[in-house]
């Protein structure tokens, strides 16, 4: 397993971001990323696994999720049930010990990525409930009484999309990077990736209107480099003439194919405010 990141083909890492993941993976610390939505938190840990040669586990943080389903879950109910089937597995209580996510982090015959992903979704308790497993890379399952430990504290990977602060004790332990959204230089190369060969022009073009938008006052959501991806391959898709993109009438202030990167109605109704205020003071 290769034990240094350095992006990948399909991922522009910059170089603080490149110098975090790896003082990470060398302390064995979580890394804890946040940034705002579309700047690939997500992605990061499916690249780290691919560069490292490694095992992915993900888990997937709703408003719902308890700390200890991600250790294991006990599922009385269906061992009551079956108990009254006459079923013989009853006699063994593993059969209703349903692994988590942790679980298969520390039991993995290879070293994997375990990531934790939102975990700002969860109730405010549940950073604070992982803090020990994660100290000791160790647990107990109650009901069988044996203990789950790790040989090699796994590679984790926790997002944040600021939600919620989560608490100091948690913070301690974790290596954290926040991913500035790209600059201009970046966005390009990220583009380049994504779309070989395309037009530079349009891109050009392209990217002047996307920040353009990004700075209008008063946005509600802010469009973000996977929305700018998903706008590129429509304008590709419908061969949209350079001249659409490169006019700067006011009067037309809403930009073409905007479903992709206006993502609610105020945002929407903010440009066609301001394209009927530029054609009311014309």
């Amino acid at each position: 397993m290769s034990t240094r990141f350095e992006g990948t083909a399909n991922y522009i890492a910059t170089q603080d971001l490149k110098v975090a993941v790896n003082a990470a993976v060398l302390l064995r610390r979580p890394l804890l990323v946040k940034g705002e939505p579309g700047t690939g938190k997500t992605v990061l840990a499916h690249e780290i696994a691919k560069a490292m040669d490694a095992p992915l586990i993900e888990w997937n943080v709703k408003s719902t999720t308890k700390a200890h389903q991600g250790l294991y879950e006990y599922d009385a109910v269906a061992r009551l049930r079956d108990g009254q089937l006459g079923d013989p597995r009853v006699h063994d209580i593993s059969n209703y010990i349903r692994k988590g996510k942790l679980w298969e982090a520390f039991t993995s015959p290879r070293l994997p990525v375990l990531l934790i992903d939102e975990i700002d979704k969860a109730d405010i308790e549940f950073p604070n409930d992982l803090l020990q497993e994660l100290d000791r890379m160790s647990f107990d399952v109650y009901e069988t009484q044996e203990r789950i430990e790790a040989k090699e504290r796994p590679i984790v990977v926790i997002t944040s999309n600021n939600e919620k602060e989560l608490p100091d004790a948690f913070l301690r332990r974790c290596f954290f990077h926040y991913i500035a959204f790209p600059d201009r230089e970046t966005m390009q190369a990220i583009v380049d990736v994504h779309f070989p060969g395309i037009q530079q022009r349009l891109v050009k073009e392209a990217l002047n209107l996307f920040y353009d938008i990004r700075e209008v006052p008063g946005m509600k959501k802010k469009p973000s480099t996977s929305e700018l991806l998903d706008w590129l391959k429509l304008l590709l898709n419908e061969d949209m003439p350079l001249e659409v993109l490169q006019s700067r009438d006011p009067a037309k202030a809403i930009p073409p194919l905007h479903g992709a990167l206006l993502k609610n109605e105020q945002d929407v109704m903010l440009f066609e405010r301001l394209a009927f205020m530029h054609r009311r003071g014309g």
